[in-house]
């Protein structure tokens, strides 16, 4: 454990029942806001992994590539 985790739990113990308590319902409510944003990413990256694999998206992607190609070929960037 790191020196400033125990400074924490120290100055925790210096705190009323009630502001302990205060203080677990905070740290509840990050964790589960946090727990909620990493899963929350978790599932875009994992919708843009099947996206990407997706027969359909990558041929529109390769029609696109080929539509750029005429641009890039015109001179047009």
């Amino acid at each position: 454990m790191s020196n400033k985790l125990l400074e924490i739990e120290q100055a925790i113990n210096c705190l009323s029942l009630d502001e302990q308590k205060w203080l677990l319902n905070r740290l509840s409510e990050k964790v589960k806001q946090k727990s909620t944003q990493i899963l929350e990413n978790y599932k875009v990256e994992n919708q843009i992994e099947l996206m990407a694999k997706d027969p359909d998206i990558q041929r529109e992607i390769a029609l696109i590539e080929q539509e750029f190609i005429i641009t890039e070929m015109d001179g047009i960037d």
